[in-house]
């Protein structure tokens, strides 16, 4: 794409957000902070301008995109929240939960952003600078990570801003609302054959899900077109190789450390999975600037372990 220039940074302030809201009305992409990661930013229903989210990326044109409300009502404007739904809804939004339901006819929104299907993800943020952006612009937003596809997901303004992997001079501006608390993207739940099904593991353990809908959720099974964000085998991921569940770092490797296996660079020397998403993203970064292979310690698969295992297993996969 052609270079553009210098990203503006923002305050989150009255100021900023209003901002924020008239670069978003007139086509613009600014990437917000959310408590998952920072999004980059769109109006939903304007082609024209999410074709710039893809286009600042460098993102597959069949991967659909996540659309954020600042509440249910504006959500089921765009998409059916009905049944397990809103039940869904009601317990988690706002919060770090996708839901990819169907769309409804006239909801206006852009084919780009779901990839020409019938479905929509939607979202609405409980961040209070990202509700701010919303209630001031009065646009439902597309919002993918505010990276370049693949890479690792930013949860700092200064991550958007980063020059190996981030969006410097390929967006109008980022709101620096401070590090994000939750650390790894949203829980994406859909519907497949009836089933609530995990499309994506997220900030939202799966066990907290399945206990509000009083039923375990089914498993996405690999699937040829994405039907929801964070599906591609490859994903995540930063320029060097990672290789997972390591005890030790064999010669040349940096090795990233959790609970009993202790290193320089670590998720969480105590064990704690919260404050290993928190740190996972921003710790492979501190990883990959040393020019190395990266080593990663076995990480649980439970509670958000689930989502940092998803993670570090694409951020593993062989790269196209």
């Amino acid at each position: 794409m052609t270079p553009r220039p210098a990203t503006l940074t923002l305050r989150p302030d009255p100021d900023g957000i209003a901002q924020a809201a008239r670069l978003l009305a007139g086509g613009e992409t600014v990437a917000l902070p959310t408590e998952t990661v920072y999004g980059l930013a769109a109006d939903a229903r304007n082609g024209t301008a999410v074709a710039q989210i893809y286009a600042a990326k460098g993102r597959p044109d069949f991967n659909p995109l996540i659309v954020h409300l600042p509440d249910t009502a504006a959500a089921a404007a765009v998409g059916d929240l009905s049944g397990d739904a809103e039940r869904l809804a009601d317990v988690f939004w706002p919060g770090a939960l996708t839901l990819v339901v169907p769309l409804r006819p006239g909801a206006g929104i852009a084919g780009i952003v779901t990839a020409g299907l019938d479905t929509v993800g939607l979202r609405v943020p409980a961040h209070p600078v990202a509700q701010a952006v919303l209630r001031a612009s009065g646009l439902a937003l597309a919002m993918p990570s505010a990276n370049l596809s693949g890479r690792i997901s930013p949860t700092t303004a200064a991550h958007v801003l980063d020059r190996a992997g981030g969006l410097d001079g390929r967006i109008a501006a980022v709101l620096d609302g401070g590090a994000c608390l939750v650390g790894v993207e949203s829980t994406i739940v859909g519907w497949r054959g009836g089933l609530a099904t995990l499309l994506r593991p997220g900030g939202i353990p799966a066990e907290a899900i399945e206990a509000a809908l009083g039923a375990p959720l089914a498993r996405a099974t690999t699937v040829s077109a994405p039907d929801a964000p964070g599906q591609l085998a490859s994903h995540y991921a930063p320029a060097a190789p990672v290789r997972l569940d390591a005890d030790t770092a064999r010669p040349g490797e940096t090795l990233i450390g959790f609970g009993p296996v202790q290193a320089a660079l670590t998720l969480s020397a105590s064990g704690d999975l919260t404050e290993a998403a928190a740190r996972l993203f921003d710790t492979l970064r501190a990883a990959d600037r040393l020019g190395r292979p990266i080593a990663v310690a076995p990480i649980p698969h439970h509670g958000l372990g689930l989502a940092i295992n998803d993670r570090l297993t694409r951020a593993a996969a062989p790269r196209a």
